[in-house]
Protein backbone atom coordinates (compact mmCIF):
# COMPACT_ATOMS: atom_id res chain seq x y z
CA UNK A 1 0.00 0.00 0.00
CA UNK A 2 1.20 3.14 -0.82
CA UNK A 3 0.76 5.87 1.80
CA UNK A 4 0.95 10.13 1.21
CA UNK A 5 1.17 12.66 3.36
CA UNK A 6 -1.61 15.68 3.14
CA UNK A 7 -0.97 18.83 4.62
CA UNK A 8 -2.24 17.44 8.10
CA UNK A 9 0.13 15.14 9.01
CA UNK A 10 -1.96 12.50 9.98
CA UNK A 11 -4.62 12.69 7.55
CA UNK A 12 -3.33 9.95 5.04
CA UNK A 13 -3.85 9.57 1.52
CA UNK A 14 -3.57 5.43 0.89
CA UNK A 15 -3.23 3.55 -2.15
CA UNK A 16 -3.83 0.05 -2.06
CA UNK A 17 -2.62 -2.57 -4.16
CA UNK A 18 -5.20 -3.14 -6.88
CA UNK A 19 -4.27 -7.06 -8.96
CA UNK A 20 -6.62 -6.79 -12.47
CA UNK A 21 -7.02 -8.49 -15.59
CA UNK A 22 -9.60 -8.76 -18.09
CA UNK A 23 -11.76 -10.44 -15.37
CA UNK A 24 -12.00 -7.12 -13.18
CA UNK A 25 -9.79 -6.70 -10.09
CA UNK A 26 -9.06 -7.38 -6.36
CA UNK A 27 -7.72 -5.32 -3.45
CA UNK A 28 -7.68 -5.25 0.48
CA UNK A 29 -9.29 -2.40 1.45
CA UNK A 30 -8.74 -2.93 4.74
CA UNK A 31 -5.80 -5.39 6.14
CA UNK A 32 -5.25 -4.32 10.04
CA UNK A 33 -1.18 -5.65 9.59
CA UNK A 34 -0.49 -3.09 6.33
CA UNK A 35 -2.45 0.00 7.81
CA UNK A 36 -0.31 -1.00 11.47
CA UNK A 37 2.49 -0.45 9.06
CA UNK A 38 1.41 2.51 7.71
CA UNK A 39 0.84 4.14 11.73
CA UNK A 40 -2.74 3.50 11.76
CA UNK A 41 -4.24 1.67 14.57
CA UNK A 42 -7.64 1.50 14.31
CA UNK A 43 -10.68 -1.20 15.34
CA UNK A 44 -13.22 -0.10 13.24
CA UNK A 45 -16.71 -1.14 14.83
CA UNK A 46 -19.28 0.17 12.18
CA UNK A 47 -19.50 0.50 8.11
CA UNK A 48 -21.30 3.41 6.77
CA UNK A 49 -22.80 3.42 3.27
CA UNK A 50 -23.91 6.25 1.30
CA UNK A 51 -25.36 7.25 -1.50
CA UNK A 52 -25.82 10.96 -3.28
CA UNK A 53 -26.38 13.10 -6.06
CA UNK A 54 -24.23 15.35 -8.04
CA UNK A 55 -23.88 18.73 -5.87
CA UNK A 56 -24.63 17.72 -2.98
CA UNK A 57 -22.65 18.20 -0.07
CA UNK A 58 -22.59 16.58 3.48
CA UNK A 59 -20.62 17.70 6.35
CA UNK A 60 -18.53 18.68 8.06
CA UNK A 61 -19.45 16.55 10.92
CA UNK A 62 -18.02 15.45 13.89
CA UNK A 63 -18.72 13.48 17.35
CA UNK A 64 -17.60 15.38 20.18
CA UNK A 65 -17.96 12.84 22.39
CA UNK A 66 -17.61 8.90 20.88
CA UNK A 67 -15.43 10.69 18.55
CA UNK A 68 -14.72 8.47 15.14
CA UNK A 69 -11.76 7.90 12.54
CA UNK A 70 -12.97 7.05 9.68
CA UNK A 71 -10.81 5.36 6.45
CA UNK A 72 -13.10 6.52 3.30
CA UNK A 73 -13.35 5.12 -0.15
CA UNK A 74 -15.41 5.56 -3.01
CA UNK A 75 -17.35 2.64 -4.82
CA UNK A 76 -19.26 4.18 -7.66
CA UNK A 77 -18.55 8.06 -8.89
CA UNK A 78 -15.92 10.87 -7.24
CA UNK A 79 -16.33 13.00 -4.39
CA UNK A 80 -13.99 15.63 -3.17
CA UNK A 81 -13.81 14.51 0.03
CA UNK A 82 -12.46 17.37 3.36
CA UNK A 83 -10.81 16.79 6.87
CA UNK A 84 -10.75 20.05 8.88
CA UNK A 85 -8.38 19.76 11.95
CA UNK A 86 -10.46 20.67 15.13
CA UNK A 87 -8.19 20.24 17.73
CA UNK A 88 -7.68 23.23 19.58
CA UNK A 89 -3.68 22.39 20.56
CA UNK A 90 -2.75 21.75 17.15
CA UNK A 91 -0.75 23.28 14.94
CA UNK A 92 -2.81 22.87 12.45
CA UNK A 93 -6.45 23.53 14.21
CA UNK A 94 -8.84 25.49 11.34
CA UNK A 95 -7.10 23.87 8.73
CA UNK A 96 -8.39 21.77 5.89
CA UNK A 97 -7.27 19.29 3.67
CA UNK A 98 -9.08 18.31 0.69
CA UNK A 99 -8.38 15.60 -1.95
CA UNK A 100 -10.44 13.72 -4.78
CA UNK A 101 -11.51 10.56 -4.39
CA UNK A 102 -13.09 8.35 -7.14
CA UNK A 103 -14.27 4.50 -7.95
CA UNK A 104 -11.73 4.06 -10.53
CA UNK A 105 -8.82 5.33 -8.80
CA UNK A 106 -9.46 2.96 -5.16
CA UNK A 107 -7.79 5.57 -3.05
CA UNK A 108 -8.89 5.90 0.48
CA UNK A 109 -8.42 8.76 3.28
CA UNK A 110 -7.84 8.09 6.40
CA UNK A 111 -8.97 11.00 9.20
CA UNK A 112 -7.96 10.07 12.41
CA UNK A 113 -10.85 11.56 15.44
CA UNK A 114 -10.22 14.78 16.14
CA UNK A 115 -11.21 16.01 12.31
CA UNK A 116 -14.32 17.26 11.24
CA UNK A 117 -15.26 15.50 7.89
CA UNK A 118 -17.26 16.10 4.78
CA UNK A 119 -17.51 15.54 0.95
CA UNK A 120 -19.01 17.02 -1.85
CA UNK A 121 -20.21 14.81 -5.13
CA UNK A 122 -18.50 15.83 -8.69
CA UNK A 123 -19.72 13.25 -10.37
CA UNK A 124 -23.63 12.31 -11.47
CA UNK A 125 -23.96 10.06 -8.06
CA UNK A 126 -21.04 8.83 -6.10
CA UNK A 127 -21.65 5.91 -3.50
CA UNK A 128 -19.32 6.17 -0.69
CA UNK A 129 -18.17 3.61 2.17
CA UNK A 130 -16.61 4.91 4.67
CA UNK A 131 -15.37 2.92 8.35
CA UNK A 132 -15.74 4.29 11.41
CA UNK A 133 -13.65 3.89 14.83
CA UNK A 134 -16.83 4.74 17.41
CA UNK A 135 -19.94 4.24 16.86
CA UNK A 136 -22.68 7.33 15.37
CA UNK A 137 -24.09 9.19 18.35
CA UNK A 138 -26.56 11.65 17.40
CA UNK A 139 -26.68 13.12 20.65
CA UNK A 140 -22.64 13.79 20.23
CA UNK A 141 -23.15 15.09 16.48
CA UNK A 142 -21.69 18.19 15.74
CA UNK A 143 -21.66 20.14 12.28
CA UNK A 144 -19.47 22.91 11.52
CA UNK A 145 -20.69 25.02 8.62
CA UNK A 146 -19.27 24.10 5.25
CA UNK A 147 -18.75 27.74 3.76
CA UNK A 148 -17.24 28.94 6.94
CA UNK A 149 -14.96 31.85 5.48
CA UNK A 150 -12.18 30.98 8.09
CA UNK A 151 -11.41 27.74 6.98
CA UNK A 152 -11.34 28.70 3.40
CA UNK A 153 -12.27 25.42 1.72
CA UNK A 154 -12.15 25.46 -2.12
CA UNK A 155 -15.50 23.43 -2.59
CA UNK A 156 -15.23 22.53 -6.62
CA UNK A 157 -19.00 23.34 -6.89
CA UNK A 158 -20.26 25.52 -9.85
CA UNK A 159 -22.85 26.66 -6.97
CA UNK A 160 -24.80 26.43 -3.57
CA UNK A 161 -24.40 22.70 -3.05
CA UNK A 162 -27.74 20.53 -2.25
CA UNK A 163 -27.64 20.56 2.01
CA UNK A 164 -29.51 18.91 4.57
CA UNK A 165 -31.25 21.22 7.33
CA UNK A 166 -28.78 20.03 10.08
CA UNK A 167 -25.96 21.29 7.31
CA UNK A 168 -27.02 24.17 6.47
CA UNK A 169 -27.35 25.21 10.02
CA UNK A 170 -24.43 24.23 10.98
CA UNK A 171 -21.80 26.15 13.70
CA UNK A 172 -18.91 28.30 12.45
CA UNK A 173 -15.31 27.15 13.53
CA UNK A 174 -14.77 30.04 16.26
CA UNK A 175 -18.19 29.43 17.62
CA UNK A 176 -17.98 25.01 17.62
CA UNK A 177 -17.54 23.16 20.43
CA UNK A 178 -14.06 21.30 19.36
CA UNK A 179 -11.58 19.17 20.81
CA UNK A 180 -9.17 20.18 22.90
Amino acid sequence: MKVTQTGLSEVLLLEPRVFGDARGFFFESWNELEFERAGIHARFVQDNHSRSGRGVLRGLHYQIRQPQGKLIRVVSGEIFDVAVDIRRSSPTFGRGEGVRLNAESQKMLWIPVGFAHGFCVLSEFAEVLYKATDYYAPEHERCILWNDPELRIDWPLPGTPALSAKDAAGTRLRDAEVFQ
